[in-house]
């Protein structure tokens, strides 16, 4: 009998690029996060920032390094859920929704 086939990963993703996206993520929100003066303007800027970062990472998927998307797409997931805590942590505490 033949041995049974082994499928591997053309393209391996590995730790070192997928730490550097998550780098390059955090530093790209803490940046936008610098611009904000209130929870309004800085829950906006991380939209805008997490927007952006998606569409990066979805560019880095298809024509780059796939491990750089992932990270890149794993810390805007993970910064948009943070801005998202404070605006709803804000909302229960005051009962104002604060992005108007």
């Amino acid at each position: 009998m033949p041995p049974r086939p082994v499928y591997r990963e053309p393209h391996r993703i590995a730790a070192g690029p997928v730490m550097a996206g998550i780098g390059a993520g955090l530093l790209w929100f803490v940046l936008f996060g610098a611009l904000a003066r209130s929870l309004a303007t800085y829950a906006w800027w991380t939209v805008a920032a997490a927007v952006t970062a998606w569409l990066v990472s979805v560019f880095l998927a298809v024509l780059g390094d796939r491990g750089v998307a992932v990270g890149v797409a794993l810390i805007s997931g993970v910064g948009l859920s943070v801005a998202a805590g404070f605006v709803a942590a804000d909302w229960i505490a005051t009962n104002d929704w604060p992005l108007w």
